[in-house]
């Protein structure tokens, strides 16, 4: 099947996805999980081959990361998909309602986006978050992976047809788009078949697709997330999230990608930082400031010029000193990708003026990073993290993938 016969099945698919109601869209969901767990074992053999491929390719380790699947990993994916059953319906939700003085009763409503097309690149999970996400709110998805998990996501997408296919839905709702570049460029410019595009990964797919598309498109960022330590901070709290925040996963998109200290405290925590780093296996980037407190440790390096605007996706630390709060407000400005910063600080008037100032999807206080994703928020999954301001920002779940329509009904009224 060609792209176009792709997309006009999607169109027809979520026409039929728009009148389910939420027992009807649940019980696609759970039977989508119990093909999922039926398929685990193809699921897992291709994933294998996509690894092969990718180690044989030079890909780096934090990469493999993402592409890797395990059967705690399925089972993780699994559940998520099945969370999303115990989620509340968004269609139909009125969002606001109103009569007015001739009688004519408005309400605004809450509907499908329609047909969403998904790029993304080599993460298996998020074809089943957002495949789960896309029917659970009544869409129908075209799912844009990339070549190197095309194994994973060829048996996957294979599952959760079966699984809608089991529940009487159709197989159309959700689609593997595949084929060479010219594929994607048919997807970007499919306006009129395709409703919204929303892009996943590195800062020059999203960058492209934004560019280059004519079909809407919700940008999803970059994780170019900074910690930020106050000179009122508890140390402790602050190496203890620093570690999560750089290590847990270091591939993924909320991972700190550069640590700022407040000099005050740079004597007192950076030696400690360094030597916590080179147990988990992470070089510093430092500055000459930042070197200062941290010289001589073996797993310090001088940072280069662009080095703060990076996005390593691995076990790299970018590190410089400021002067005040005010010099890290800036810092973050000029290289945060707006995806999430953090402070860690017990001044209360420090972190209201950071969480004021600072213009990111999310802005943490004394937490990790890695907070922010949407099955932590409790969004059941999520299809990504938005980094732009128009309908969506932040982790975008079930009410981010519907848009609203005005129902207006009367008695005969017509307008003077």
């Amino acid at each position: 099947m060609n792209f176009i016969d792709q997309a006009q099945a999607a169109k027809a698919a979520s026409v039929e996805l728009a009148l389910l109601n939420r027992a009807q869209k649940d019980a696609a969901l759970a039977a989508m999980g119990e093909a999922l767990h039926e398929a685990e074992a193809d699921i897992l053999a291709a994933n294998e081959l996509d690894l092969r491929a990718a180690r044989s390719n030079g890909i780096t380790e934090a990469l493999i990361d993402r592409l890797a699947l395990s059967p705690q990993r399925v089972d993780q994916i699994i559940r998520a998909l099945l969370r999303l059953g115990d989620l509340p319906d968004q269609g139909g939700d009125v969002a606001r309602g109103w009569t007015m003085a001739n009688g004519v009763r408005v309400r605004q409503v809450r509907v499908p986006l329609g047909v969403i097309g998904i790029i993304y690149e080599s993460r298996p999970n998020v074809t089943v978050d957002a495949a789960g996400i896309c029917v659970k709110a009544g869409n129908a998805a075209l799912l844009r992976g990339s070549s190197t998990a095309v194994n994973s996501n060829r048996a996957i997408v294979a599952a959760l047809r079966q699984g809608l296919a089991n529940a009487g839905l159709p197989v159309a709702a959700v689609q593997l788009v595949e084929g060479d570049r010219a594929v994607t460029a048919e997807l970007m410019h499919a306006r009129g078949l395709v409703d919204v595009l929303i892009p996943r990964g590195g800062a020059g797919l999203i960058k492209a697709v934004v560019e280059e598309s004519s079909v809407p498109v919700i940008a999803t960022g970059a994780g170019n997330c900074h910690l930020y330590v106050d000179q009122s901070a508890d140390l402790e709290m602050a190496l203890a999230i620093l570690v999560n925040a750089k290590t847990q996963r270091p591939g993924v998109c909320n991972a700190v990608e550069t640590l700022l200290v407040h000099e005050r405290v740079g004597a007192a925590l950076l030696p400690r930082v360094a030597e916590t780093m080179a147990l988990a296996g992470v070089v510093l980037h430092v500055t000459p400031a930042a070197n200062e407190f941290c010289a001589g440790a073996a797993n310090v390096v001088p940072a280069a010029p662009d080095e703060f605007a990076a996005e390593y996706l691995s076990l790299d630390l970018a590190v410089d000193v400021v002067e005040n709060i005010d010099a890290a407000i800036a810092h973050i400005g000029r290289y945060s990708s707006g995806h999430s910063e953090t402070i860690i600080a017990q001044d209360r008037s420090a972190t209201d003026h950071f969480t004021a100032a600072v213009d990111a999807a999310a802005v943490l206080v004394n937490a990790s990073s890695r907070f922010v994703d949407g099955g932590e928020f409790g969004f059941g999954a999520e299809i990504g993290i938005s980094t732009q301001k128009l309908h969506a920002r932040g982790p975008m779940g079930l009410l981010e993938m519907t848009s609203t329509k005005y129902i207006v009904e009367g008695d005969g009224q017509t307008r003077c």
